[in-house]
């Protein structure tokens, strides 16, 4: 019975954060119209929003448990990269619901999903279709005072606890020139990590944890930089979200390479 009650929660938790999106996707239609650097604020800050709701909700049904407090240090910031791990479907979402300034590189068939892509647009989230034009987009925002959230890993990791990383972050950060800041995704089950059905009801609540980890200068050699990047994070990575996790630390100072 008990895991019957579980299921309905997190089906609901899921069934509320379709419905929110689809909505949102619908008046973001309109919203299209709007002067460009209007657009990009309105809609960055409507799925920040949105996704914050569906965290309230989730943890007020107790399907997750999220901590992701130190984000708000990030919030306010001006040209920043960030850059996390990405175990499971729901990071974009952990991240970009604290990050209200933030873009995220799509996969372009997404730019064009009911639930997604009218939102996204009017966000100016950026499409991986080109990588010449996404890298050149992303530096173009990030010059104008926009964040970037990017998963080096380019897609959910396959083999935990951490894929090779892809070209691409180091690049960015060298052109915009502003700073790579690191951040810790953990989690304390495998659900919608690579092969977990969305239907299937794991052990609830799910608990995230969210830490901030070290600040990257750019660097002159993409590679070099890009190496010592995914080095740090085998290093600092931490499998599971322990049960009480202690305060996240405020950002550390940019470190050259």
């Amino acid at each position: 019975m008990l895991k019957l009650l579980g299921g309905l929660r997190l089906y609901a938790t899921l069934l509320f954060i379709g419905l929110c999106s689809l909505a949102w996707n619908l008046l973001a239609l309109p919203l299209q119209l709007l002067p460009e650097h209007q657009a990009r604020t309105l809609g960055r800050a409507g799925i920040s929003y949105g996704y914050r709701l569906f965290w309230t909700v989730a943890q007020a049904l107790h399907t997750m448990r999220i901590d992701d407090g130190c984000l708000d240090a990030l919030r306010d910031e001006r040209g920043l990269i960030i850059v996390a791990n990405h175990p499971t479907m729901f990071d974009a979402l952990l991240l970009v619901a604290r990050l209200p300034r933030s873009a995220c590189i799509m996969k372009a068939g997404l730019l064009h999903n009911v639930f997604l892509g009218a939102g996204a647009r009017l966000a100016r989230y950026i499409s991986n279709e080109s990588a010449w034009q996404m890298v050149r987009a992303a530096r173009d925002d990030l010059r104008g005072g926009g964040q970037l959230v990017i998963f080096p890993e380019a897609t959910r990791t396959e083999t935990p606890p951490l894929d090779t990383f892809r070209p691409s972050v180091t690049l960015i950060a060298r052109l915009a020139q502003v700073p790579i800041q690191t951040v810790f995704i953990e989690t304390d089950t495998p659900y919608l990590r690579k092969g977990w059905p969305l239907w299937r009801v794991p052990p609830l609540p799910v608990t995230f944890r969210l830490r901030l980890g070290r600040r990257f200068s750019p660097a002159a050699d993409d590679d070099a930089l890009l190496a010592e990047l995914e080095r740090y994070y085998r290093e600092n990575i931490v499998e599971g979200a322990p049960d009480a996790p202690p305060a996240c630390p405020k950002p550390r100072a940019p470190t050259s390479s």
